[in-house]
């Protein structure tokens, strides 16, 4: 056995992973399935420390996060006592940003003697290097990144969100708790005119071997549908999935990918 267990929420990646690591455990939580790979554990947050046994119990000595999940709501019967022991400082966690929460949980799995380590340690290609993928980045496309990214950072810095919407200077959209789908969605029904910047980026001082945002065919069709013409992102700093089929789907809808150095 590889000694690695995939943490796995909602999305594409986990099964990524899984193929990169065809022996890795994978753990899902109650309620948020990965795409296109079984889970070999389901668990609830309720019951973290029995997790974390089993695990152990299985070898495991590596673990990557990879996958959307949101807040669970938990179910105080479904405590465990040894799990119980740690709520109070889930709850604190869960009271602030994400990043809290995020570094919350790594610290209990690290406590426990797991080594935590980022998807691109295992998936180096899934992170894109500085350049432009395809089409061509116009004057204005600079522009408009540069804004996205200013407006990216300040919302980073307060622990709110990961991607931004520019076009011709002005800010049609933030991400907030709902997310990004969310936010192009509510771009495309609310925007009048065409063009634009999507920008993501991960958050400053954010541990990027979590949370790293995360860009596929999902997110270039919802752009397409907002009449965005060009996707940009932090170089290093973000996950690039089905890497051909979204550069020919860019292509064939005239969106310039472009991985854009800090």
């Amino acid at each position: 056995m590889s000694g690695t267990a995939i943490i796995a929420g909602r999305g594409r990646l986990p099964a990524v992973l899984r193929a990169a690591v065809p022996d890795a455990v994978v753990a899902s939580m109650s309620g948020f399935i990965p795409e296109d790979v079984v889970p070999d554990i389901e668990f609830r947050l309720e019951r973290l420390v029995p997790l974390l046994r089993d695990l152990s119990s299985r070898n495991v000595s590596r673990i990557i996060f990879a996958g959307a999940v949101k807040r669970p709501d938990l179910d105080p019967s479904l405590f465990d006592p040894e799990t119980a022991a740690q709520v109070p400082r889930i709850l604190a966690a869960m009271q602030g940003g994400d990043d809290g929460l995020l570094r919350a949980v790594i610290a209990l799995f690290e406590e426990t003697g797991f080594d935590v380590i980022g998807a691109q340690e295992i998936a180096p290609d899934l992170v894109p290097v500085e350049g432009i993928i395809c089409g061509d980045v116009t004057e204005q496309h600079r522009a408009d990144a540069t804004r996205a990214a200013s407006i990216v950072a300040a919302l980073g810095s307060v622990d709110v969100g990961q991607g931004a919407v520019v076009s011709r200077g002005l800010c049609l959209a933030m991400e907030a708790l709902p997310g990004t789908d969310a936010m192009l969605d509510w771009v495309c029904a609310t925007r009048t005119g065409t063009g634009g910047v999507f920008y993501k980026a991960p958050k400053p001082q954010q541990d990027k071997r979590i949370d790293l945002p995360t860009l596929g065919l999902d997110t270039l069709r919802r752009a397409e549908a907002a009449k965005i013409d060009c996707i940009a992102w932090e170089a290093g700093g973000v996950l690039l999935l089905d890497r051909d089929d979204v550069v020919a789907e860019a292509e064939r809808c005239g969106i310039t990918l472009w991985a854009r150095g800090i």
